[in-house]
């Protein structure tokens, strides 16, 4: 194309009309940022037609929902059997039924009793405020103390902590707006509770507590992640490029890129998440990148006698292709992201390539304009001398570097192996967070709120009454608690045993399973019909009696841990009998699942990206000897990266497994940019040793300025308390990082070991 009539050339004549057209098109886009809306649910990881979100949603059908709200009371003094904790409780438990959309309210003080009055059957609840003395405080023991069905869920086995669980009856589709109501009234209810009863304290945990953490998360990086990291830019790009101009421009250029991203996805429909809200820091990060190269090239020449517009116009000669390399390949390898299987980090990809290659414009075009309007000070050029010894000691020992560096590589890639995908859903919040607070707490006490539902299908109308079904799911069950990652089991076969008892005189001997299925059937009838509103059997035993849920509370386990348990136990009830069917289903499950299911889609998504990106890169250059380095170079930073994860950490979560792909494009950035400076100073007929050292002067710090920048962004991000977000932080500075030392140490050790310089400059 003649540079008369580019895009940049015409942005150098006439600024002010680029501007406004920017300003316009900046204005159009905006207005769709008014269709954009939030949506916090757990949920949002998961497409439609996801196995487990179909299994769960049917479970969700036939029995009453499982989404809840507990309060967690823990005195102080670690004694619930007192009347002052009791009579909390008893107030409590009324006081939960206002949550908005509240089916269900489980607590230790409406547990249905049971017993034998002269051969009436008595249900009522077990603690009332009428029944507070002593005495009764003693009764109540025994009673919980023999009730499995609430003995380790709804009150400790050491006595010093106690839950009241509200069942939630959410809406289908989005259902953020009434998360917030429901947590925000829950909260409301904490704090009452707590002033009227001190030497209390009560925690909020459940799947709604979570849902809402979700958007508490989301809110908080929205509000203070963003300008801190506009903040930390500015001063950045201000101190190292020492112009406060450039960092003013290179500002502008960000933010226009993000509000018209941000505009054309609310055109699109698409809705904000806790993944996709970090967009803007992902797409401010990779597009002040472009910008410093260019603004560090305008000073280079200026710096070099040229006038303002040919400074300009010469960087943006110079970086007009590897800047558009990099902006491809940076969205190639976010556009990868499709692959996931959470709709949320596809929209992240999404969003992030569009902001990406709007940068890449808008650095090619409008700042070219802002630099015309407002020239840089030629007498602040940036002395390049520490990158050309650095060059000077590259070309001296490159024999020694490239071997050491190549065995410290591989050696710090091994340490991969020791990384295992497990994600811990409850646990995606740091410290910080109150509901990882509660989750803590209920794990030290408790052993875990997460959850495996176990639904036993017999395909027949009271067919679960059957003797040789219950006898069946009582085995199950047994070897359910017998695991000693299993911390509580709920099941009907165990209330059936205390109706047996309790009709017959409360006979110890009877607290069995009946043996006739009309005896059973039978028993059941009069127990429902003796239950109070909300109380009812349907969050364990459906409609028509066809279908039994057994609920498993179990420690927080990591993704590997829960599905090696779901599939046991799915083999274990199909030994005692191939005549049912069962199913398991749970949020927890969910999260596991989907964990291993991302992390085999992206693989693929990531050696996609990998060939993309190559074949783009060797036409590019236009050299297979190039190209073949630039492969190698870009593969070694995600093997340290994930090197370095393995020594640290080992434990990969969905963020994580996408990490390769987000980062293949920006690591890109580095050895293009390095590469074609390379090919500049061997068109120019220089020696390998000269080009490298040309390499280092015109982009060394260019290459340097725009690491720390990114380190910076990502390092906002990795300060995020919702940890998926902070360790896909942390992980992609450790490879930025990475990057920036293979390219300043293995890459110039590999290219002057290569150096026959007519084999080079044939391919060039």
């Amino acid at each position: 194309m003649n540079p008369e009539f580019s895009p940049t050339s015409f942005a150098i004549r006439s600024p002010f009309i680029t501007i406004a057209l920017v300003f316009l098109l900046t204005v159009l886009s905006v207005f769709g940022a008014q269709n954009l809306y939030f949506r916090g649910d757990y949920k949002v990881f998961f497409e439609p037609d996801n196995p487990q979100r179909l299994a769960f949603e049917e479970m969700q059908n036939i029995f009453n929902k499982s989404e809840n709200v507990a309060f967690m009371v823990v005195p102080d003094d670690g004694q619930i059997l007192k009347a002052s904790t009791l009579k909390l409780v008893v107030e409590l438990t009324e006081e939960a039924w206002q949550l908005p959309l509240s089916t269900r309210v489980e607590s230790i003080s409406n547990y249905q009793n049971t017993y034998d009055d002269g051969g009436d059957l008595i249900v009522e609840d077990l603690i009332t405020a009428s029944t507070l003395d002593e005495g009764n405080i003693y009764s109540v023991k025994d009673v919980l103390s023999d009730s499995p069905e609430v003995y380790g869920r709804l009150v400790s086995r050491e006595w010093d902590v106690t839950i009241i669980d509200t069942t939630i009856q959410l809406p289908d589709g989005d259902q953020t707006q009434q998360v917030i109501e429901i947590a925000t009234a829950a909260k409301e209810i904490k704090r009452k509770f707590e002033d009227l009863y001190p030497g209390h304290k009560i925690y909020l945990n459940g799947m709604v507590v979570m849902n809402d953490a979700f958007a508490v998360a989301a809110q908080e990086d929205a509000e203070t992640l963003v300008p801190l990291m506009f903040l930390l830019i500015f001063i950045a790009i201000s101190i190292i490029v020492r112009s406060l101009w450039a960092a003013i421009f290179t500002l502008g250029i960000v933010i226009v890129s993000v509000a018209i991203t941000i505009g054309l996805t609310g055109w699109l429909g698409v809705y904000l998440s806790t993944a996709t809200v970090n967009a803007p820091t992902m797409i401010t990060t990779l597009a002040v990148a472009d910008c410093i190269h260019i603004i560090v090239g305008v000073k280079y020449y200026l710096g070099k006698g040229l006038s303002n517009k040919d400074a300009i116009q010469k960087s943006i000669e110079v970086n007009r292709k590897p800047i558009f390399i990099t902006s491809i390949t940076t969205a190639i390898g976010f556009i990868m992201l499709n692959f996931s299987a959470v709709p949320v980090l596809a929209h992240l990809g999404n969003m992030t390539a569009l902001g990406v290659m709007l940068a890449c414009v808008f650095s090619l075009t409008m700042l070219p304009s802002l630099l015309t309007i407002r020239p840089l000070k030629s007498t602040t050029a940036i002395n390049h001398t520490i990158f050309l010894r650095w060059a000077s000691m590259i070309n001296r020992h490159h024999r020694l570097l490239l071997p050491v560096s190549f065995l410290v590589i591989i050696a710090i890639s091994l340490f991969a192996t020791n990384n295992q995908l497990n994600d811990v859903a409850v646990k995606y919040f740091d410290e910080r967070s109150s509901f990882r607070q509660a989750v803590e707490v209920n794990e030290d006490k408790l052993g875990g709120m997460s959850n495996i539902d176990f639904v036993v299908y017999t395909d027949k109308s009271y067919g679960i009454t059957d003797p040789q079904f219950l006898n069946q799911i009582e085995t199950f069950a047994q070897w359910l608690r017998d695991r000693e990652e299993v911390n509580h089991v709920l099941t009907f076969t165990d209330t059936l045993k205390r109706l047996n008892k309790n009709m017959n005189n409360d006979n110890e001997e009877f607290s069995v399973i009946p043996s006739d299925g009309d005896l059973a059937s039978q028993y059941l009838l009069l127990y429902e019909m003796s239950l109070p509103f909300g109380l009812d059997l349907g969050n364990q035993i459906d409609i028509d009696k066809s279908a039994l849920r057994v609920i498993a509370l179990i420690d927080n386990l990591g993704s590997r841990d829960i599905t090696a348990l779901e599939r046991e136990a799915k083999a274990y009830f199909t030994s005692l009998s191939s005549d049912y069917r069962i199913e398991a289903a749970s949020p927890p499950l969910m999260f596991a699942h989907i964990g291993e299911r991302n992390m085999k889609n992206m693989v693929w998504g990531s050696v996609l990206a990998l060939i993309l990106i190559s074949i783009l890169i060797l036409f590019a250059l236009k050299s297979i000897k190039l190209g073949g380095v630039s492969m190698i170079t870009n593969l070694l930073p995600a093997a340290i990266g994930f090197g370095v994860w393995g020594m640290i950490s080992g434990e990969i979560n969905m963020a994580l497994s996408v990490v390769i792909s987000m980062t293949m494009g920006i690591i890109v950035d580095d050895t293009v940019h390095f590469l074609t400076k390379y090919q500049v100073a061997k068109s120019k007929k220089l020696t390998v040793k000269e080009s490298v050292a040309y390499a280092f002067e015109t982009v060394g710090m260019a290459l340097t300025t725009t690491t720390f920048v990114l380190a910076i962004g990502f390092a906002v991000l990795a300060s995020s308390s919702f940890v998926l977000n902070a360790h896909m932080g942390m992980l992609t500075i450790i490879i930025i990082l990475a990057a920036l030392l293979v390219d300043f140490i293995f890459l110039p050790a590999l290219l002057i070991w290569l150096g026959d310089a007519k084999t080079v400059e044939k391919e060039s």
